[in-house]
């Protein structure tokens, strides 16, 4: 048996339909929501997890196959595998061949966890260390794709925890009006990992814009400030 299908019924032994029932709608799977028909079988992440480290040889070629199972856990587990090899690349072109294989599986990387637990890790560590590509965040961000976009915001949790607070913030003023709620939560939360490595950046950025942010982006910025500032904000937010 190949290594995917030993993967596949792996999953499957450890399937619980019970838990997949609570995924379905947690990951909002109904129609017309933003998962809409993705498949769990009710694998917890840190089982997930468990698997991928089993299966970490796996090539770029049979990680192709995994990602693009209609199975969400299968696909968690290969974008698991693809963070390994990017972190134990060390040459220039072995990271580019796992970027550009992350770039062509973006249609399979289609709800917020495959996003958050991916992005940050391949995408933006392979921006963090090769800026003249950074144009990728900018075309990320004006994708018609709702998971191009929040990878693009997420990405840059890497910056910020290297102190680079910049492409985060031009990114959040581009999403100011961007509809959907997920784009306001991602962006909230990046401003709050901001706030939490230089309250100061935060703080302006706040004064300026707080009457253009969305209510959920504003609410995720200011988790972390004090009940008297979060008042001030929300205050400033209702008096528009």
């Amino acid at each position: 048996m190949d290594k995917v299908k030993k993967i596949t019924a792996t999953v499957k032994k450890l399937a619980s339909p019970e838990q997949a029932k609570i995924l379905q709608s947690f990951f909002k799977t109904g129609p017309g929501q933003y998962g809409e028909g993705d498949i769990f079988w009710g694998l917890k992440v840190p089982t997930s997890r468990q698997i991928a480290k089993q299966f970490s040889d796996l090539s770029l070629a049979e990680l192709s196959e995994l990602i693009s199972s209609p199975v969400h856990e299968l696909r968690l587990i290969a974008l698991f595998i693809a963070v390994n090899h990017y972190e134990q690349a060390k040459k220039f072109s072995e990271q580019k061949k796992i970027v550009r294989w992350y770039w062509r599986h973006r249609p399979q990387i289609n709800n917020w966890d495959l996003v958050d637990l991916s992005a940050p890790k391949i995408l933006g560590a392979y921006l963090r260390d090769y800026p003249s590509e950074r144009q990728l965040l900018v075309f990320l961000s004006q994708s018609p794709n709702l998971w191009d976009r929040r990878s693009a915001i997420v990405a840059t949790l890497t910056f910020i925890n290297d102190g680079e607070f910049q492409p985060t913030l031009e990114l959040v003023k581009i999403f100011l009006s961007a509809p959907e709620d997920l784009i306001h939560k991602a962006s909230g939360w990046m401003l709050r990992e901001v706030g939490k490595r230089d309250k100061k950046t935060l703080l302006i950025f706040l004064n300026k814009y707080v009457t253009q942010m969305p209510r959920t982006m504003l609410r995720y910025s200011i988790e972390h400030l004090s009940e008297a500032k979060r008042q001030k904000y929300l205050q400033k937010k209702r008096l528009v």
